[in-house]
């Protein structure tokens, strides 16, 4: 991962470089790894994350759609 500091603009490269961190999961996986999550705990975590994702879409597809 590349961030470019422009003009000297340290506090600005911090933001993006946060923001791209955020957008790709680095911060929830590193929250995630603190402690040792079983396989049978971290299937069920994973269906649970899926399930919501998947009522997530439905929900604004039927916003979209006007149902």
């Amino acid at each position: 991962m590349q961030v470019i500091v422009r003009d000297n603009n340290v506090d600005q490269a911090l933001r993006a470089l946060k923001k791209k961190l955020q957008r790709e999961g680095v911060f929830r996986e590193m929250k995630l790894r603190r402690h040792f999550e079983k396989p049978s705990e971290r299937k069920a975590r994973e269906k649970a994350e899926a399930i919501r994702r998947a009522r997530k879409v439905a929900r604004k597809r039927m916003e979209r759609e006007g149902y």
